[in-house]
């Protein structure tokens, strides 16, 4: 999900974009529940049925398939939960990258120095990955966005920045 606010005000105390980035997924907590009832019901009565020929064992496995499944989609989950807010202030860049089991870390950059590189694959017509650069360092941004997402936010990120670095060179004349 991609929550952009275009530029808002040119006063130096409230931001003039922000932007929130998480992962897509799909299914909800509804059909989670609904997905993993009928996996632990085929599991169980394919296992029932496998104890009655004689074969106990693979009872077992069909539990443990079933058990993986289910640490597969919260593992999915848990990743879902990352996210990387983006705010332009002023004459600063300021991205913040984060999630449920990860410090939230910082990155601050002066807008009339900070370069995005949007790489294309004309080959697959795709977009992908997106950079900031500054001062010798790099920045990848929007890691689990689609092709299509990433070219959205780039555009509306570049769109942010050269509108800030216009206000700043309107300031300096004046």
């Amino acid at each position: 999900m991609t929550e952009i606010s275009g530029p808002a005000t040119d006063n130096a105390h409230k931001p003039r974009f922000t932007a929130v980035l998480r992962p897509h997924r799909s299914l909800g907590r509804t059909g989670f529940i609904v997905l993993m009832s009928a996996v632990g019901a085929v599991s169980f009565g394919a296992g029932i049925a496998f104890l009655y020929m004689g074969a106990w064992p693979v009872f077992g496995f069909f539990g443990l398939d079933a058990a993986l499944i289910y640490w597969a989609f919260k593992r999915n989950y848990a990743d879902a939960e990352v996210f990387e807010a983006f705010e332009i202030s002023g004459d600063e860049l300021i991205v913040r990258k984060g999630g449920a089991k990860q410090e939230m870390r910082e990155w601050r950059f002066q807008t009339y120095w900070v370069r995005m590189d949007l790489e294309e694959n004309e080959h697959l017509e795709t977009f992908g990955p997106l950079w900031l650069t500054s001062h010798g360092k790099r920045l990848q941004l929007g890691s689990f966005l689609g092709s299509g997402e990433l070219f959205a936010f780039a555009t509306a990120l570049d769109k942010a920045l050269r509108h800030t670095k216009r206000v700043a060179a309107a300031e300096q004349r004046s």
